[in-house]
C-alpha cells in the first residue's frame, strides 16, 4: 500500500489531539505541584511547569522516535524532506526546541524588555524584587531579566523611546506570522506548525487514500485564501492603529509642554477634569461630548 502525504484535516486533528493530551498533562502536573509546594510557589513557577510538561510529552514520544498520541490517532508518521525515512534525532530535537522552548524564551524576553523600557524604575521596586527573590538564583527568568536590564541600561533615553514601538511591532508581528503560516498551510497542506517547517518534518499517512481527498484539499485551499485576505485586512487595520498611536503620543508630548497659565483659570469655579479633579488644562472633547484635560484623556486611552 503506497504512502501518500497527509492532508490538512488529518494534520489538524492530530494537532488538536496532541494539544488535548498536553493540556491533561499540564493540569495534572500543576495540581501536583500546587499540592506539594503550595499556591504561592506554584504561581511563581506555573509557566516553567507547563514548559517541563510539554518537554516531557514530546521527549517521551517524538525524541524517542515514537508517534505522538495525536499522530497515532489519525495514522500518520513523521518523515524528513526525502520522504523516505523518519527524521533524524537532530531534526526531532530542533522541532521540540522550536515548538516548546523558544516560544517560552521569546515571550519572557519581550515581556521583560517591554517592562524595562516603559517602567524601568517601577520594575526595580518592591514587586520586581519580590519576584526575583521568589525565583531564586537558578531561575531562567531571573537571568533573562538581568540580561535585558544590562542591555537596556546601555541605551540612551532617546534610544529607549525609539525601541518602545519596536517591541510592540515585534509582539504583533509574531501573532500575524502565525496567522500567515496557517493560511499558507490551508493552501499548500505542508506544515501546520512553524516548528515542523523549521525542522523540515512533514507527514505521510499509512492508510489508503480516500476518495474525497481532493475535495478536502480544495476546501482547505479556499479557506486558506479567505484567511489570507482576512490577514491582509488585519495588517492594514493594525498599521493604521499604530500610526494613530504614534500621532497621539507626539501630540501628547506637544500639548504637555505647553504653558498651563493660558488655559487654567484662577477662578474657584473653573471647570474641572473628572479624571484628575483639577482645573482642565488644554480642554479636549471626546466623541461622546465629555471634556477632559488633553494629557489625562490621552494617557487614559494609551492605558485602556
Amino acid at each position: 500500500m503506497p504512502l501518500t502525504p497527509a492532508n490538512q484535516a488529518q494534520l489538524i486533528r492530530s494537532s488538536q489531539k496532541d494539544e488535548y493530551y498536553r493540556s491533561v498533562l499540564r493540569n495534572s502536573t500543576n495540581e501536583a505541584c500546587q499540592t506539594v509546594a503550595g499556591s504561592k510557589h506554584w504561581l511563581d513557577w506555573r509557566r516553567e511547569i507547563e514548559l517541563l510538561s510539554d518537554l516531557a510529552y514530546y521527549g517521551l514520544t517524538t525524541l524517542l522516535g515514537y508517534q505522538t498520541l495525536g499522530e497515532e490517532y489519525v495514522g500518520i508518521v513523521q518523515v524528513d524532506p526525502t520522504k523516505r525515512q523518519i527524521p533524524s534525532r537532530g531534526r526531532r530535537c530542533l522541532f521540540v526546541l522550536c515548538h516548546s522552548f523558544i516560544p517560552y524564551v521569546l515571550e519572557k524576553v519581550l515581556v521583560c524588555l517591554e517592562n524595562e523600557l516603559e517602567g524601568g524604575q517601577e520594575m526595580h521596586g518592591s514587586v520586581g524584587s519580590r519576584r526575583q527573590v521568589a525565583s531564586g538564583w537558578w531561575s531562567l527568568e531571573r537571568w533573562l531579566r538581568r540580561g535585558v536590564q544590562l542591555a537596556v541600561g546601555l541605551l540612551t533615553e532617546q534610544q529607549r523611546r525609539e525601541c518602545q514601538p519596536a517591541v510592540f511591532v515585534i509582539q504583533q508581528s509574531v501573532a500575524l506570522l502565525h496567522r500567515l503560516h496557517v493560511a499558507l498551510f490551508y493552501i499548500s497542506s505542508s506544515f501546520y506548525d512553524m516548528s515542523k517547517r523549521a525542522a523540515g518534518i512533514s507527514y505521510l499517512r499509512v492508510m489508503g487514500p480516500n476518495g474525497d481527498d481532493s475535495t478536502i484539499r480544495r476546501s482547505y485551499r479556499l479557506l486558506g485564501t479567505i484567511s489570507f485576505l482576512q490577514l491582509l485586512i488585519t495588517v492594514c487595520l493594525q498599521l493604521n492603529n499604530f500610526r494613530q498611536r504614534q500621532r497621539a503620543r507626539e501630540e501628547w508630548k506637544l500639548y504637555r509642554n505647553l504653558s498651563p497659565q493660558h488655559t487654567a483659570s484662577s477662578s474657584p469655579t473653573a471647570p474641572r477634569c473628572i479624571l484628575c479633579l483639577e482645573a482642565r488644562r488644554h480642554s479636549t472633547c471626546t466623541p461622546c461630548g465629555h471634556l477632559f484635560c488633553w494629557e489625562c484623556i490621552t494617557e487614559w486611552c494609551n492605558t485602556k
